[in-house]
């Protein structure tokens, strides 16, 4: 009757509209060595970015591209939006979080200007990684994906 003890089910969902892609297919070398970790990557159709995972908001980078999520397990995961957008500081990208806020799976993190960006010439893949914590590989495949979407139970 009451779930107020219940725990949430460990859930890994899609971070945004668009086509899920091997981290190995990622044109940046960080990532598609997977120097950073293992994970997966998004070719984003859309302007929001979600959280993969439920957690607390660990870094938000001032410039938005950036935020890193800790499972209260442990596990540590980073979402990065874009190659080089650091080089933007922050134009075309509005964090919705702040540092030390807690996340659902699936919630809201950070809206971008999907168009400005890549009409700057910059790239909106968005890459999913774990450093630390979670070491289980990602044979995802490659196909369209909704933010939101369940990918690893």
């Amino acid at each position: 009757m009451f779930n107020f003890f219940k725990k949430e089910e460990f859930k890994i969902v899609s971070p945004t509209d668009g086509t899920l892609i091997p981290l190995g297919e990622v044109p940046d070398q960080m990532f598609s060595q997977k120097l950073m970790g293992d994970g997966f990557a998004v070719v984003p159709k859309a302007n929001t970015i979600v959280a993969p995972l439920s957690g607390t908001a660990e870094s938000v980078f001032p410039t938005g591209h950036a935020v890193g999520i800790k499972t209260k397990d442990g596990i540590e995961c980073i979402v990065h939006i874009g190659l080089d957008t650091v080089d933007l500081n922050g134009e075309g990208f509005r964090p919705l979080i702040r540092q030390g806020d807690k996340v659902k799976a699936g919630q809201p993190i950070v809206e971008i200007e999907r168009q400005k960006i890549e009409d700057k010439g910059y790239k909106t893949v968005t890459m999913v990684v774990f450093p630390a914590g979670y070491d289980h590989a990602f044979n995802l495949g490659k196909k369209a994906t909704s933010a939101g979407e369940v990918l690893v139970k």
